[in-house]
This record gives structure tokens, C-alpha cells and sequence, in this order.
């Protein structure tokens, strides 16, 4: 037996490990999509591949590291880890997400013996697809760039030339790749050390037995949590856009969530076949996604470990575009991802009432463009999500202008660096009036943002949720949908959601307007002095 002080040192001690790891990452990464956005996560694991702790960072990834030292060991064997070797992954149906997410981990040896792994992933600038920084109309995954499996990046704490050779040979910016990759490098060395000054101080045995503890806490009060909810089989369906080839044929999703007595089932075979366009995912993405929704809405308060997702179940068809096979291409992944995790809150809503929201905008909303800096004469890639609306609940309106549940503590661009870094400047930033649904709790705006290109540039966009907008609970409304538009107000205005590498000229103006979450409740019986506040404020203007 361990004692309960010991544990909850040693629980807070790996917790902050991880965050060491995240923070030596962002500060260590090269490119604004990490250094600014944020777009990364990192995870501390024991031996067995258990997560010990994992940082604050995209929810996406939640408990899904580990699946990229599990098939390593698989392929390879227990004997492959190596005391100072670092490994690099990309492969979207292992991993589960598009190319540009790279893992990169390592073994923790100490004094010989392994006692677990570090691990980040984060997003990488550019792959080498067939279009700078991504593709939005890539039908394969060999026109998404460098696909690497299980890949050993250094041996016995020292580079290996070939790998970064070819790494360099396939991206078009390979100083830039190459030092976020040596970042996650960095964050792997920093749980290196992290976890063996833990080990080291209490021994071995005593932070094993502080780990099964831990796992065995957190899964008792998992499924006290679930014990809670009755029984019963639960539904919700909705559908994404379209998957950027076909525009006129919206592709379902729909979930299935069985409760009995302490688990929870969650089947996912019901949804479109994997697709032609790229917003399909690996397995290992959907079940991520499914446990975002479970912690969103069964035990949020419960901090992630091992023993967080014993009770939970997930059930994916292979060849469906939640878990696809080759060569389906990947790179919008996560557009039917966000739409999954409201579903399933959407499901349980009935019995949940007082813990479940009205659906979110839902997506990351795409801006990218590219081209040659007239400033520099080099080329670049800007990449940035949107924030929208969030959902109302029993008690409270939908938070305005956050990130979505996909994305957690991912950042919008500041406008400061997006211009000091590439040729654009942002004319307008702000709330989008009117856009989250009326309801007793208003859903959450979303935001109009403006840009006014400074040069000759190659435009993409990927923006969703116009088909199935987010949706209000117990009577409350629907968010607005999302709405894209180029130079709008001129003779050449052109409306849009998804494009690939349009070319767009200096002087030419791109809005885009986020949409709004869904309402909660009657709008007959919301406050009048809210109602007040709302004008006052801005957020509705009727």
C-alpha cells in the first residue's frame, strides 16, 4: 500500500512533467502554428504505454499518443527501445490524424531499466503535399506529402543523417521543419529528465504503486459518473457539407451510445463510407474525438490518466471515413471530428440535462494562403483556424469568438504577428452580431474577421457546418452558419466555403464570418435585462 500524501505528489509531480514538456516545445518551435497557435500536445506514459500526464493542448489528441508507441513495440518489439533513441510518426491510419501532425517520441531509461515515454505531437508547417502548407482537394494521401511510419530520428542521443535527410528533401521548408522537429525533440529529452528525477527520488516500486493508484482512483470515480446516468440506448445524427470534391452531397454522421450499469458503448459504424475528399481520419482519431465528448459531458473535473477511459467503449467501421484505410486522403480530418463530439453530447442531452450545451460552430475554419513575400522574395504559408460561437447551456449563454472543442487551447493568429510575419493586413476583427441562436440562454457569437492581401497570393479555405449548423437544446434556436466571402460589395464579390489554391491579387479583400452556437431553453422566457445587456453590448442588434 501507498500512502495517500505520497500519491498526490506524485500525481501533481508527473502532471507538471508534462507541462515542463509543453512549455519547453512552444518555446522551443520555430513556427507560428506552434509558437503562437499552439497547435500541439505532449503526453508523459509508463512502460505499459499508460498515459502518466498529459499538458493542457489540443483535446483532438486526447489519450491518443500512446497508439503511436503501442505500434511501434508491435512492428518492432519490447527489445526496440533504446536508451537515447528518438522516433519519429506521421502515418494518418496509425496515428489517426493528417500528415502534417507529427509524434515524436522516445524511451525513458533509468539506471537501465525502461520506465516509460515521452511524447508530442504537433503540427508541422508543411509535408510536402502537392499545395504549399496543405491541400483542401486532395482525393489520395499520396498527394498529402511525407507519410512516415515508426521512424527512429536519433540513436543513443545523436542524429540520424538519413532521416533528416529525407525529411529535409520533402518539405519546403526545411530549416523551419527541421527545428520544430528538433523542438519536439527537446520536449522529449525534457520527460526524459522530468520523469527520472521522480524516479529517482521515490524509487521505482513506490511511483509504480502511485501510478495504480492513481489509475484505479480515477476509474472508480469514472464510473460513479457514468453510474449516475440510466441506462439506455441513445441517438443523434447530423451531417457534414460535403467532403470538398462533391459540394452538392452532404456526408452523415451518426452516433450510437449505449449506457449499462458502469460503461458506456459508443458505435460509430453508421456514418458515410470514407470519401473521395479529404475529411476522413484514421480510427485512432475517431475514438480521441469520442473520448473529448465523454469528458466534456461525464467527468470533466476528473483529471486524465490510464484508468480515465477503462469504462469506454468505441466501435469504428474500417472503410468508413471515421476510419479509413488507404489510400483515402486525411487532410480535413477533423471537420466531422467536431461535429461527432456534439453529437454525442446531443445524444445524452435527454438525460443529461443540466450538464449538456447546445451544439458549437463546431469547426476549425480554415484560412490559408500562400505565395512569394514581395517583402522577401521567399516564399511562405499562413495557416490559422477561426474562433465562433460556442453553445448554450441551463444556466449560461454560449461563450462568443472561442476556439472550438477540437482545438481546446489552440490560439487565433494575433493580428500583430500575422502581419509583421506575411503580406496581409487585417482591416476588421470583431463579434459577429446576431449569430448565435435566441433561447431562455444565448448561443455564443461568432466573428467577422477581414483581410486585405498586400500581394499576389494562392487562396484555400475549408469552412463547415452550413448543413447542419449548431443546433439549440430545450427549445432553443440554431446558431448561424458560417458565411465566406471575397471582396464583397464590388462587382467581382464571390461567396464561398471551400476552395484550393485560388489566386487572389494584391488589393483583392477576403471576409469571413464565423458562425454562432445554439440556443438552450424557450427565447420567450429569456431575462429582459439580458435582453438589455445583449443591445448594449452589441452581441444581437434587434
Amino acid at each position: 500500500m501507498i500512502d495517500p500524501v505520497t500519491t498526490e505528489i506524485i500525481r501533481c509531480a508527473l502532471l507538471q512533467a508534462a507541462e515542463d514538456m509543453n512549455t519547453t516545445l512552444i518555446r522551443s518551435s520555430y513556427t507560428p502554428v506552434i509558437y503562437e497557435a499552439k497547435d500541439c500536445a505532449v503526453a508523459l506514459m509508463d512502460r505499459d504505454h499508460n498515459v502518466l500526464g498529459q499538458s493542457s493542448g489540443l483535446p483532438i489528441f486526447l489519450g491518443n499518443l500512446e497508439v503511436c508507441t503501442r505500434e511501434t513495440e508491435r512492428l518492432f518489439g519490447s527489445e526496440i527501445w533504446q536508451e537515447g533513441d528518438v522516433w519519429v510518426l506521421n502515418d494518418s491510419y496509425i496515428g489517426g490524424t493528417h500528415l502534417n501532425d507529427v509524434t515524436v517520441y522516445g524511451p525513458i531509461f533509468v539506471d537501465g531499466q525502461l520506465a516509460g515515454f515521452a511524447a508530442s505531437r504537433a503540427h508541422w508547417l508543411d509535408m510536402g503535399s502537392k499545395d504549399p502548407g496543405g491541400s483542401m482537394d486532395s482525393t489520395s494521401i499520396f498527394q498529402e506529402g511525407l507519410r512516415m511510419g515508426p521512424t527512429k530520428i536519433y540513436e543513443a542521443g545523436r542524429p540520424c543523417r538519413d532521416p533528416h535527410d529525407v525529411i529535409a528533401r520533402n518539405v519546403r521548408f526545411p530549416h523551419a521543419t527541421l527545428g520544430d522537429m528538433r523542438a519536439q525533440v527537446a520536449c522529449a529529452m525534457t520527460g526524459q529528465r522530468r520523469l527520472t528525477e521522480i524516479v529517482t527520488r521515490w524509487g521505482i516500486d513506490t511511483v509504480m504503486a502511485a501510478r495504480d493508484e492513481i489509475f484505479a482512483q480515477t476509474e472508480r470515480l469514472e464510473r460513479q459518473a457514468i453510474t449516475a446516468i440510466p441506462d439506455g440506448t441513445y441517438t443523434a445524427g447530423g451531417h457534414l457539407d460535403n467532403d470538398g470534391i462533391d459540394l452538392d452531397t452532404p456526408l452523415p454522421v451518426n452516433v450510437t451510445v449505449t449506457v449499462q450499469g458502469d460503461t458506456v458503448h459508443v458505435d460509430l459504424t453508421d456514418c458515410a463510407d470514407q470519401t473521395t475528399g479529404p475529411v476522413n481520419c484514421g480510427a485512432a482519431q475517431a475514438v480521441a474525438a469520442v473520448r473529448v465528448a465523454y469528458k466534456l459531458l461525464i467527468s470533466g473535473d476528473v483529471p486524465l490518466n490510464g484508468g480515465s477511459f477503462r469504462p469506454l467503449d468505441v466501435t469504428t467501421r474500417p472503410g468508413s471515413m471515421l476510419a479509413a484505410q488507404s489510400p483515402a486522403a486525411c487532410q480535413y480530418y477533423y471537420s466531422h471530428l467536431g461535429l461527432l463530439i456534439d453529437l454525442v453530447v446531443k445524444a445524452l442531452a435527454p438525460v443529461l440535462p443540466g450538464k449538456a450545451a447546445a451544439a458549437s460552430y463546431g469547426d476549425s475554419l480554415i484560412v490559408q494562403f500562400t505565395g512569394t513575400d514581395p517583402r522577401t522574395g521567399k516564399l511562405y504559408v499562413s495557416q490559422e483556424a477561426t474562433v465562433g460561437g460556442w453553445g448554450a447551456w441551463e444556466g449560461g449563454d454560449g461563450e462568443s469568438a472561442l476556439i472550438n472543442n477540437v482545438n481546446g487551447s489552440l490560439r487565433d493568429m494575433p493580428i500583430e504577428v500575422l502581419e509583421t510575419l506575411f503580406p496581409v493586413r487585417v482591416t476588421r476583427y470583431e463579434i459577429r452580431p446576431d449569430t448565435g441562436g435566441h433561447g431562455q440562454w444565448r448561443g455564443g457569437n461568432g466573428v467577422i474577421r477581414e483581410y486585405e492581401f498586400r500581394g499576389d497570393t494562392s487562396l484555400s479555405l475549408w469552412f463547415e457546418r452550413s448543413v447542419t449548423p449548431a443546433w439549440g437544446l430545450a427549445g432553443g434556436a440554431a446558431g448561424a452558419p458560417p458565411r465566406v466571402v471575397l471582396n464583397p460589395g464590388t462587382p467581382h464579390e464571390r461567396h464561398m466555403l471551400k476552395i484550393n489554391a485560388l489566386p487572389v491579387k494584391a488589393g483583392d479583400v477576403l471576409r469571413c464570418e464565423s458562425g454562432g452556437g445554439g440556443g438552450y431553453g424557450p427565447a420567450a422566457h429569456r431575462a429582459p435585462d439580458a435582453i438589455t445587456h445583449d443591445l448594449a453590448q452589441g452581441m444581437t442588434t434587434r
